[in-house]
């Protein structure tokens, strides 16, 4: 279909979706956010995985501020319901979602990145969770930052404003690595290329897995996860895998 507000290019093994509001530094508008969810929901199935992009000098600035001045109120339950589906979307695709940050991400540009199984950022890359200076508070950014970086960091950077730069990120665990400008493709190539080349059916099942049991108490994670162990080891691709192991040749695996 034809976007007005990102670009999608499938190129198998990957899915690249870039945010393409350069002027507005890619803003996420609600026409914006209905687009990148309705691209994630539409991956085909031979992806192993999603990077998100974002074009022009920033990687995203939060909310389209510009449609959400004297609004009704209708308006902002949509607009951030149609946010959370978003972010909520990338945790629910079975393929690993790859953020690529090559610059600014703030308020709910930073909630994406936290958003995102892994996350690549350039070394000018940086983040803040602003909303405090312009009178509202980065509530739903708080939710995914604070479940990768922790309270008394998230707490930080929602109270007082202050951005922090990429190896700040890395030390605190919003991002996964950073390297410079020229090496960004080539770290988030790295990543595509050996997620692809385990089985996609097992990638997804942990994925899902892992996000069903992460905010639970120790025994209920566990009575989440056990039973899913448990029967991915009879399954055909776990067989192969540790057979291949044993056999010591590369596995093949089930469609």
């Amino acid at each position: 279909m034809g976007w007005s507000h990102i670009r999608v290019e499938h190129s198998s093994p990957r899915l690249t979706i870039t945010l393409d509001r350069p002027d507005r530094r890619n803003a996420l508008s609600l026409e914006l956010m209905t687009e990148v969810t309705e691209a994630l929901r539409e991956v085909p199935d031979d992806v192993r995985a999603v990077v998100l992009s974002a074009e022009g000098p920033a990687f995203s600035a939060g909310h389209d501020l510009s449609e959400m001045i004297g609004r009704e109120p209708s308006f902002y339950e949509e607009l951030f319901a149609v946010c959370t589906e978003m972010m909520t979307t990338i945790q629910r695709i079975p393929q690993p979602v790859i953020a690529r940050v090559h610059g600014v991400a703030t308020a709910a540009g930073c909630q994406l990145v936290a958003s995102c199984d892994l996350a690549v950022a350039s070394t000018e890359a940086w983040f803040a969770t602003p909303g405090v200076k312009i009178g509202l508070f980065c509530t739903t950014p708080a939710v995914p930052l604070v479940r990768a970086i922790g309270r008394k960091r998230a707490m930080e950077m929602l109270l007082t404003a202050r951005p922090v730069d990429a190896a700040t990120a890395l030390e605190w665990g919003l991002v996964n690595k950073v390297v410079p400008p020229e090496e960004l493709d080539a770290a988030v190539d790295e990543y595509v290329e050996t997620i692809s080349s385990y089985s996609g059916h097992v990638i997804g099942l942990g994925k899902e897995t892992f996000y069903r049991q992460v905010g639970l108490p120790l025994e209920e994670a566990y009575a989440v996860a056990q039973p899913v162990m448990a029967d991915n080891a009879g399954a055909p691709h776990a067989q192969e895998g540790m057979s291949a192991f044993l056999e010591k040749r590369p596995p093949a695996w089930p469609d």
